[in-house]
């Protein structure tokens, strides 16, 4: 005789096993094994496809215009020159940041946010200074709005990473200075290092290309 299958009355749980218990497991990881930095990834790569779009811009003006700059001298050098210097070396406090975050060290940590905080805000300041040296309106001409959406692209994902990161600096000297905030830490020097990279090509596009055309 076939023994029927076991019905739950109304109300009733159903009878469960417990498969695994997650109790142990960590709330929070660091690089590639977090969510988090895979979104950043994706971020990355959706800004560094607007970058392109407008790097393919100038080169269509370029193209179509033949005589270039327009109306316009190239940029000065000196406050874009001192930016790429900055910039690139903040990769060192930046690298220093992520190691002692990964390492869960509270102490370098906070030394090195605040660092790299003071970094950014430099960095914005050379960049207001940079964008006087253009010798060109944004409005003027075509070559002006095209050299001030690049300079304005890469000012707006470095005042998002600065933001970021002065938030995350008061945080790790609060009580929330443990746990997540260290893989924090992590997923911001990601950004930062987009930000780095991402200059120089836009650098070489707008300072430098002008006086070699």
């Amino acid at each position: 005789m076939t023994k029927a299958p076991f019905q739950p009355q109304s109300g009733e749980l159903l009878p469960h096993r417990i498969v695994l218990n997650a109790r142990s497991m960590p709330s929070y990881a660091y690089s590639h094994r977090s969510p988090i930095w895979w979104g950043t990834v994706a971020f990355a790569v959706a800004e560094g496809m607007g970058f392109a779009m407008a790097a393919g811009v100038y080169f269509y003006l370029v193209f179509i215009n033949g005589n270039w700059p327009l109306s316009a001298p190239p940029p000065d050098l000196l406050w874009s020159s001192l930016f790429t210097i900055v910039l690139l070396a903040s990769a060192w406090p930046n690298a220093r940041a992520k190691r002692d975050g990964e390492r869960e060290d509270l102490r370098s940590t906070r030394r090195n946010l605040v660092i790299i905080s003071l970094v950014g805000i430099a960095l914005l300041v050379i960049r207001i200074m940079e964008f006087n040296g253009l010798h060109v309106r944004w409005d003027q001409n075509a070559y002006g709005s095209a050299v001030w959406l690049l300079l304005g692209l890469h000012t707006l994902h470095l005042l998002t990473d600065l933001g970021d990161t002065i938030v995350l600096t008061v945080l790790m000297f609060t009580r929330h200075g443990h746990g997540k905030r260290f893989s924090d830490v992590g997923d911001n020097a990601f950004y930062w290092y987009f930000v780095i990279a991402s200059w120089p090509p836009i650098y070489l596009l707008i300072y430098w290309f002008p006086r070699w055309w």
